[in-house]
């Protein structure tokens, strides 16, 4: 081992691409992606013509859904870029900013379909339910047919995350409908926009959730659920470390943690063990495979 291996060691799981990052099944989640896509253009444009504004707003979720669907069918496309020398963490991270980007967009949109319920209740609009309806039933089954195409590969992380979105569709769906259903039949026209708000005060959580989880991402913040005191005692108490210092974990890109850390070191401390025993642990005990580690010994070598 050379001088510079022996004061500074970097390790992670090389069996996968990407640091370590599963292949996703892509044929689902391209399917997925188109059908709700065309769909969301199909509820958009009937809503407007129709006057169902919680049809409209389960149009605009749906493409918002199209996007995140899209956005986890090509992680798997960009993962497999290798690191470069101006991206040397490679390409994985696009996905949280194009997630960051994404929900900003939605922010908006939800604005507009706040402000026009609230007019709605002012002067009310006149539905079409004939012409809303049947696009909203279709649109309903279309998400359901769609969750059971990817809940069939819903082991994968990434898929699980698709599924959560079209599970909100489904929701979006079922709203949309019993507006127009209660609009048609009691003449209340009220419900459509209370409804649209309701939908929309639950859009709301999710967009800032996410906009949460991909800032956290892309301000390097500490993975959700890590508990960093409880990592740095257990890399304290390895033998032969005796103190830590400069620990920094960070997620490379959503789920994918990555540490660097000082470890000092009692003299005479065989450095090799301790770098297998600090990966082993970590990786066990916190899921944490992209690890680099400097070591400081008690007297110069």
């Amino acid at each position: 081992m050379s001088r510079f291996d022996d004061h500074h060691a970097h390790g992670h799981d090389d069996r996968h691409p990407g640091h370590g990052r599963r292949t996703i099944p892509s044929r689902g989640l391209g399917v997925a992606c188109l059908i709700v896509l065309g769909f969301s253009a199909l509820e958009i444009v009937v809503g407007l013509t129709s006057g169902s504004l919680a049809l409209t707003s389960d149009g605009l979720h749906m493409l918002t859904d199209a996007l995140a669907l899209g956005l986890a069918w090509g992680a798997q496309w960009v993962a497999r870029r290798p690191p470069d020398a101006q991206l040397t963490f490679g390409y994985e991270r696009a996905e949280s900013l194009a997630a960051f980007v994404n929900a900003l967009t939605y922010l908006g949109l939800l604005g507009w379909i706040v402000v026009e319920a609230i007019d709605r209740f002012r002067v009310p609009h006149p539905l079409d339910a004939s012409l809303a309806l049947p696009v909203a039933v279709v649109g309903l089954l279309v998400n359901i047919a769609v969750w059971w195409a990817l809940h069939r590969d819903g082991d994968d992380l990434n898929v699980r995350g698709a599924l959560l979105h079209v599970l909100g569709d489904l929701a979006g769906s079922a709203i949309a409908i019993t507006a127009i259903v209660v609009a048609a039949t009691t003449g209340w026209t009220f419900v459509d926009p209370l409804l649209t708000l309701a939908m929309s005060l639950l859009l709301l959580i999710s967009t800032v959730r996410l906009l949460r989880d991909s800032a956290r991402v892309l301000m390097n913040a500490t993975p959700p659920g890590l508990d960093l005191a409880a990592l740095s005692s257990a890399l304290a108490a390895l033998p032969g470390v005796t103190d830590v210092h400069d620990l920094h974990v960070w997620n490379i890109s959503s789920g994918q943690p990555a540490l660097a850390a000082h470890l000092r070191l009692v003299d005479g401390a065989d450095w090799v063990a301790v770098l297998e025993a600090a990966r082993s642990m970590l990786s066990t005990d916190f899921s944490v495979q992209h690890v680099t580690l400097q070591p400081e010994f008690a007297k110069p070598i």
